[in-house]
């Protein structure tokens, strides 16, 4: 009898000890969204989208004024996020699409440390299912494929009238099953609140990737009829167009757009509800960001989504349009409200581990630091960011290739096919419009020469110029 006890008692010590440990440890959620600009949110200044829900997680949360991302295009991006990694030293994009077998994905270093791990939405690397999140570190994964866009953001969401769609975009892999006509940013909503309403014996890593707001627009009819609404009774000035950078969109008027914008604030607004009623929000880790700028710039006729001015450029550029994005971080530990500090989406990495007490994985992570010490009142201090992007899209959204770095207040340009260098001073000329190389050659040069060999340094892959 007493032995029976002794294991009754040790199996309660066991469970209480799991569940107390599970309840310290943060759980932490990255919430991306796919192509949402800089200025495509209500915090950050747009008159025509609302976003209440971010609104609030940046009021409440830390909000990083120099944020970036390591690659104006999802693909390099979203590698950056889960290795902590600048793309260009596996040579992405350029010869690979996907995951090493030797990275350790973000997903990994979490579910290492006894984090159960769950990623739903876009994931982008690899055309091969055993580069998919369910064989890189993660539990669950729901519709995280090879697929870059949706065929139809409305079920079935691999069915779509226009054939040329159909061919463009691979198919979703796991939501074969649903309802007729449901939406796909709220399927992938429902799924990830599934989850975390689930009673857990450890803490969660969740990822959401959501493939909103890339193309196809498409959205709820009565939520684009209000935007239309609303746009009657706005006024625009000055041309739709600017002729710079290809072609720049002027202004934010897209309604379906902005239906879509709403439709993630809504995700954002129902998964934060789900967390409050079951008593984890203030243990929990939220981050809120964009894998690039918005679609803002084409080389052709394409449609696009919105304005990034008064940025410059918007996806597929290096230009700030194209690589600062909106980044918060809702933490209940962290006191500060804004943090000037640069940072990377390579940093979200460490960042995590850090908050979260957990030991980092330097070796993988070469590229990211935690911004921890910044979190904490600590001074801002200088960085060296680097940009590589050889494979430009001149005729689809207006770029080409180049290379650049920043130091300090400053970014170099380097478009090596083109012979020609641009200047910026970032803290004085915050929308690149003038270009100081031939002012400040010297300091022109010297950016040039680091540049340089960091890309002789990781080997970076472009292409041969033309003879």
């Amino acid at each position: 009898m007493k032995s029976i006890f002794k294991i009754v008692s040790l199996f309660l010590f066991v469970f209480l000890s799991l569940s107390i440990n599970a309840q310290q440890k943060k759980n932490v959620i990255v919430f991306l969204v796919d192509d949402l600009g800089y200025y495509d949110l209500s915090f950050t200044g747009s008159k025509l989208y609302e976003t209440p829900h971010v609104d609030k997680l940046a009021e409440e949360g830390v909000v990083f004024t120099n944020a970036y991302v390591s690659h104006p295009r999802c693909v390099p991006s979203r590698f950056a996020i889960q290795t902590g990694k600048f793309p260009a030293r596996e040579k992405v994009p350029g010869k690979n699409e996907g995951l090493s077998s030797n990275e350790k994905t973000i997903g990994q270093a979490f579910k290492d440390n006894g984090y159960i791990t769950f990623f739903a939405g876009k994931w982008h690397l690899g055309k091969d299912s055993t580069e998919w999140p369910q064989y890189r570190g993660y539990d669950i994964n729901i519709a995280g494929c090879s697929a870059g866009a949706p065929r139809s953001y409305f079920f079935p969401y691999n069915e779509s009238r226009n054939k040329k769609v159909s061919g463009k975009h691979r198919e979703i892999v796991g939501l074969e099953d649903g309802k007729t006509g449901e939406y796909l940013t709220y399927r992938l909503t429902d799924e990830t609140i599934k989850f975390i309403k689930q009673d857990h014996d450890k803490p969660f890593f969740v990822m959401l990737a959501h493939y909103g707001v890339h193309t196809p627009f498409q959205a709820p009819k009565e939520i684009i009829q209000k935007y239309k609404d609303k746009l009657k009774n706005m006024t625009f000035e000055g041309p739709e167009y600017l002729e710079r950078d290809g072609q720049t969109k002027v202004h934010q008027d897209n309604a379906v757009y902005a239906a879509m914008i709403e439709t993630v604030d809504e995700s954002l607004g129902k998964i934060i509800q789900a967390l409050d009623k079951k008593g984890i929000l203030d243990n929990t880790i939220i981050v809120f960001t964009s894998d690039h700028g918005g679609l803002s710039n084409r080389g052709n006729n394409r449609k696009l989504a919105t304005s990034n001015l008064p940025l410059r450029a918007g996806k597929g550029h290096v230009y700030e349009g194209g690589v600062k994005v909106p980044f918060i971080i809702f933490d209940k530990d962290l006191k500060i409200k804004n943090c000037e500090q640069v940072t990377i989406n390579t940093d979200i990495y460490p960042t995590l581990l850090d908050l979260c007490g957990l030991p980092l994985v330097p070796q993988q992570h070469l590229d990211g630091i935690s911004m921890k010490p910044y979190l904490e009142g600590k001074k801002t201090e200088d960085r060296i960011l680097f940009w590589h992007s050889p494979k430009g899209r001149p005729k689809s959204t207006g770029d080409h290739n180049c290379t650049a770095v920043r130091v300090g207040n400053y970014k170099l340009i380097d478009y090596y096919d083109q012979n020609c260098l641009e200047l910026y001073d970032l803290k004085n000329d915050p929308y690149e419009e003038h270009n100081l190389a031939g002012e400040k050659k010297k300091l022109a040069g010297d950016l040039q020469k680091k540049e340089l060999a960091w890309k002789k340094e990781i080997n970076a892959w472009q292409k041969e110029p033309k003879k």
